[in-house]
């Protein structure tokens, strides 16, 4: 059995402002993207977050590229979960708390 390499469960963004004035700053970071992302092309890889289902656009100019590694589920996750992960040390996958929820409504 192989295993599968994180570039394997990545997506793709591409944003397109090269007909356009583009979008200032100020509504790119709302948004989530780096500055300077509204201006002509922007193309990044995505992951989405195996804890909670986010999709993750990652930063390019980032020092460390990816956010979090999950070592319980071996998936990459977001900051957020990457840091609730960090601070109580469980792993808790989205398919899991999915099934925590069914199981005490009592489906």
């Amino acid at each position: 059995m192989s295993m599968k390499s994180l570039q394997s469960h990545e997506g793709y963004f591409m944003l397109d402002h090269s007909q356009t004035e583009g979008l200032p700053d100020e509504i790119i970071v709302k948004a989530g993207l780096p500055i300077g992302a509204g201006k002509g092309l922007f193309e990044a890889p995505t992951f989405t977050c195996h804890h909670c289902q986010t999709i993750v656009i990652i930063n390019p100019k980032r020092p460390n590229g990816l956010a979090y590694y999950c070592r319980g589920c071996e998936h990459l996750l977001c900051d957020a979960c990457g840091a609730e992960k960090v601070r109580t040390g469980k792993c808790r996958p989205f398919n899991q708390v999915i099934d925590e929820i069914l199981t005490s409504q009592g489906a």
